[in-house]
């Protein structure tokens, strides 16, 4: 279980400096030396990066990065290189039909620019903002599309799996949609029939909270509150729910920790954008009594993270991992990255902290918890063993974990389990966190997708 202390985020300011300064570089040469006839950069091999080809849903996250390095230092080649291979090579991304991850990719890129523009921080013009909110606007109706209608009068943005899948990472792909609809968007069907892109992402998250998050009621024999599935599959010719299932995590009855921690931070980050848009609730059917469903979900997840979680904030890959059955009291102790069991998944950490920061603010007194497991694990994740000092590794994050049951991810010679490498996204999410907190401190607007 997470140990909880009394932390401020200005206690971090040290750690977040040197993880600033230690980035910058490696950003810089990663930029330079990456060549993009390569494809995406994916997760390290003996600390380079290398490409994997599945989907690309990395590449907001490399220029992303740099975006965020500069919002953090002001580096401004960085701004100008990711600004630039934003609009070289993300337009596809604006398009692709055949994925889940719009609100990885777009708002990690054309959602960042458009923001740090908002607020000042760049001189892009007028016109080039219309550019970036007219690529978010595309970006939402394209991912409200890929639609699966189910029994209950719901439905879902299904995974790249096809039209059964629902994925609990898709919850923090609803932000395009919610503020592609905030921008004045819909997506328009057969007909000239407009097509909501906020129905489109309450209904989405609804099934996640109903399908891929359990509350401890019974549901099935391995009902557990806060406990969530992977994937959920449902029966295409009728919409009815068939059962949970997994692609990435150990078990369908078990935790992918990176799941949760997208569902976690999903959540956390639509209540926020719900609380400050007011209008879009009231025009719900029902609207309050789905605010109350997102906050349950979210709190269960979160509950259930700081519950099964090593001291230190760092989980292991999966709650149901079979090797933790030899490592005793785990939980009770930090992680060990260097186990011969089970490896650590250092991104589900750095997603997860900014969903507890998120969820502890946003319930004020009673979010103490929350905060205090928030800041615990950004603490752990901002120094060795996962701050990557050596310059001529070229991640961010260590011991980060991709696929472990299709065996992905990079084991040292000598070792049992993969160590010691990064992942674009777990770096990205540190930066992000890093961005985040370095903003509390220095009392800078707060970081949000829709301002």
């Amino acid at each position: 279980m997470i140990s909880l202390h009394n932390l401020q985020p200005a206690d971090l300011a040290p750690a977040l400096d040197r993880f600033f300064a230690m980035a910058g570089p490696k950003l810089t040469r990663l930029a330079r030396d990456w060549n993009p006839a390569q494809g995406t950069p994916v997760f390290t091999r003996r600390g380079n990066y290398t490409s994997r080809g599945w989907t690309e849903w990395t590449q907001g996250f490399l220029y992303g990065c740099r975006l965020l390095q500069f919002d953090a230092t002001g580096d401004t080649t960085l701004l100008e290189s990711g600004r630039a291979d934003t609009l070289n090579y993300m337009a596809p991304h604006l398009t692709h039909i055949g994925v889940h991850d719009h609100g990885f990719n777009n708002l990690s890129t054309y959602g960042n620019l458009r923001r740090l523009a908002l607020e000042g921080r760049t001189d892009d013009s007028a016109d080039l903002v219309r550019l970036y909110e007219l690529a978010l606007r595309v970006s939402g109706a394209v991912q409200a599309s890929r639609w699966t209608a189910t029994s209950d009068g719901g439905g879902f943005i299904h995974s790249f799996n096809g039209p059964q899948s629902l994925f609990v990472d898709t919850i923090r792909s609803c932000r395009i949609l919610v503020l592609a609809h905030h921008l004045g968007h819909m997506l328009m069907g057969e007909n000239d029939r407009p097509v909501s892109l906020l129905d489109r992402a309450v209904k989405h998250i609804r099934a996640t909270l109903n399908y891929n998050v359990y509350y401890g009621k019974g549901r099935d024999a391995y009902d557990v509150r806060g406990r969530v599935a992977h994937e959920s599959i449902f029966n295409v010719k009728d919409g009815n729910y068939r059962c949970p299932s997994t692609q990435q995590g150990y078990s369908p009855f078990s935790t992918w920790t990176r799941g949760l921690a997208w569902g976690l931070l999903g959540c956390a980050e639509q209540l926020e954008f719900f609380r400050d848009h007011p209008e879009f609730v009231n025009a719900l059917e029902n609207g309050h009594a789905f605010i109350r469903e997102l906050r349950e979900g979210a709190k269960a997840m979160g509950d259930f993270y700081i519950a099964n979680t090593p001291v230190d904030g760092v989980p292991y890959w999966d709650t149901g991992a079979p090797g933790l059955a030899c490592m005793g009291d785990y939980l009770d102790r930090p992680a060990e990255p260097d186990n011969p069991h089970e490896p650590v998944d250092s991104s589900a950490a750095a997603i997860s902290a900014q969903g507890l920061l998120r969820l502890g603010r946003y319930l004020g007194k009673t979010g103490t918890p929350y905060l205090q497991a928030g800041l615990t694990t950004a603490r752990t994740l901002f120094q060795p063993p996962y701050l990557s000092e050596q310059p001529g590794h070229q991640g961010l994050l260590l011991h980060s974990v991709y696929h472990r049951p299709n065996g992905w991810d990079y084991i040292p010679k000598g070792k049992a389990v993969p160590q010691g490498e990064s992942s674009m996204w777990g770096d990205y999410h540190a930066m992000e966190l890093a961005v985040y907190l370095n903003r509390l401190i220095r009392k800078q607007p707060y970081l949000c997708f829709y301002r």
